[in-house]
């Protein structure tokens, strides 16, 4: 069902057993996104090699799979691991929010990221200029354009 989506244009995800489907993003978007991840790396001392993938779809634990706009990976993924989703957990998770989706990232991207171990969630609004990052410990709202320490040990501008 996820390949066929991708041949018609669409972005599926199926999270919690619920599918959630997605046109895919304008120019815009994927510009912010090629920005955000030009500013990944690692923080002086850090052993996370800050990896990054755009659009890369991951099977969570239980089942539910998902394509965050960015992930952050400490290793890269084995070749022979992802064939059609990588299973390896994110470190972190940045999502920029496309007009028509703001709910799916606002409201249930954050919680369903945190309760699967992603450390660092990050949801950026770029017509608001605001980001929301979101750990374990709570949340924060941040002005862009801000530089924001991950948990794993990389830095990011957003």
């Amino acid at each position: 069902m996820i390949l066929q989506a991708d041949r018609m244009n669409l972005r599926l995800e199926i999270v919690r057993g619920i599918p959630i489907w997605e046109a895919s993003p304008v120019y815009a978007h994927q510009a912010e996104i090629d920005r955000i991840r030009a500013s990944i790396q690692p923080l002086e001392g850090s052993d996370c090699g800050c990896v990054h993938a755009a659009d890369v779809l991951f099977r969570f634990p239980d089942g539910s799979l998902k394509r965050p706009d960015i992930a952050v990976l400490c290793r890269s993924p084995q070749p022979s691991e992802g064939q059609v989703a990588l299973t390896q957990i994110p470190e972190a998770v940045i999502e920029v929010i496309s007009e028509g989706y703001e709910q799916k990232d606002l409201e249930l991207a954050p919680p369903f990221y945190l309760s699967m171990g992603v450390q660092d969630v990050l949801i950026y609004d770029p017509q608001l200029k605001q980001l929301y990052h979101h750990r374990r410990d709570g949340k924060k709202r941040l002005n862009s354009p801000v530089r924001v320490e991950l948990e794993c040990g990389c830095v990011c501008e957003v």
